[in-house]
């Protein structure tokens, strides 16, 4: 008997997935130790993590989770609004609120939600977002969702940037990353923050890969410009150099009490468990004392001495800003093998491929941590030579 027609063809889907060598599957770790990684019997140094201070498996880190168990236990129980807000939370965002200068933070359950809450409360229809062309998904989803006017920006384009702030209607929202996730190159904040109050637009900066790596006590790349008081929207995740998870916007008391009000990813959703919030309060902390300092000039020693190296092989990735330095290939094809033979070696640097990244652009993104010791990086160094 002949199976009914179905609309769905997951199968088919799947197929074309395969075929465009954009298949991706999960591969789990037994066991994460910094930047050694397991699975089975192989052990492989890692350089794709968001580590970038190598503070999620640091001691610091298990102390203050240790202690915030013993003090509040596991779940929050409720979203923030119900019975979920603990003292705790309050805490952290005021911590929050005092490292990024502003009046106040709100806490999320991850920087997507971030995006999503923010953008959506604060812009829609008869308003204008405008988008550098390389901001990430959740920022584009986030506007997509808004109902507001998009225009998007060629990256870091500011001649075009100004053109479409000269014609955008209603309250006009300006969205850039200060560095962006694949390319790991900077943002021309200074610039773009003079052009939008020129127009009188507001300025949303998501500072994920910037936020403990760069600036006074890693306050970010606007605080390193001295442009962080131009910045109307600070956005952030407590994911990568903050070594936990969740994310983060700070902004003025009346951005933040809007979002309590209207962020439906921050309303509907139950509120993170205490003891992260009370980590990320000691972590946060640590982030700006003299070992924070120490930290980043660890990460910055290294990131030199992988871009140095990668210059020698013929692979120098372009304007090196922070701690990602792309290696592209091209193809998806050469790009998964290249990979799959840095795997092979004893080296975990997973491809970056289409939709993550533009088609042709498939890359190896490779990140650098301050756990990473020289002989790690020079070693990857020889792989690469042998492998591209």
């Amino acid at each position: 008997m002949q199976e009914p027609a179905t609309p769905w063809n997951i199968a088919a889907q799947l197929d074309e997935l395969r075929a465009q060598e954009l298949w991706r599957e999960l591969r789990p770790l037994d066991d994460s130790h910094g930047i050694l990684v397991r699975s089975g019997d192989r052990e492989w140094i890692n350089f794709s993590s968001n580590d970038y201070l190598g503070l999620a498996h640091s001691q610091e880190m298990q102390s203050a989770l240790a202690e915030g168990v013993a003090k509040y236990g596991g779940g929050s129980g409720a979203s923030r609004l119900v019975c979920g807000t603990h003292r705790a939370h309050i805490t952290l965002e005021e911590a929050i609120a005092d490292f990024k200068g502003t009046e106040a933070a709100l806490t999320f359950s991850s920087g997507f939600a971030v995006a999503l809450g923010t953008i959506t409360a604060l812009v829609g229809a008869g308003d204008t977002i405008i988008l550098d062309k390389l901001c990430h998904a959740s920022l584009v989803d986030a506007a997509r969702l808004s109902g507001a006017t998009i225009r998007v920006f060629p990256h870091n384009h500011l001649e075009k940037l100004e053109r479409l702030l000269q014609t955008a209607s209603g309250r006009v929202l300006v969205v850039t990353e200060s560095i962006f996730s694949m390319d790991g190159d900077a943002a021309p904040l200074r610039e773009i923050a003079e052009l939008k109050s020129r127009h009188g637009a507001w300025l949303l900066v998501d500072e994920a890969h910037a936020v403990g790596v760069l600036g006074p006590q890693g306050r970010g790349l606007s605080a390193a410009l001295g442009i962080d008081q131009q910045v109307d929207l600070h956005m952030g995740t407590l994911s990568k150099a903050f070594g936990l998870s969740g994310g983060y916007l700070a902004a003025s008391r009346q951005v933040i009490d809007l979002l309590i009000n209207r962020a439906r990813s921050f309303i509907y959703t139950t509120a993170p468990p205490m003891h992260m919030a009370h980590a990320l309060t000691a972590i946060l902390g640590l982030m700006r004392s003299g070992h924070g300092d120490q930290l980043r000039s660890k990460l910055h020693t290294n990131v030199s001495q992988a871009e140095v190296l990668l210059k020698g092989i013929g692979m120098a990735p372009p304007a090196v800003q922070a701690a990602i330095l792309p290696v592209i290939i091209g193809e998806a094809s050469l790009a998964l093998t290249a990979s799959a033979r840095l795997r092979d070696s004893g080296f975990l640097i997973p491809c970056i491929r289409y939709p993550t990244v533009a088609r042709g652009s498939a890359r190896l993104r490779i990140t650098l941590s301050a756990d990473h010791s020289p002989s790690q990086i020079a070693s990857l160094g020889l792989a690469m030579q042998a492998v591209l």
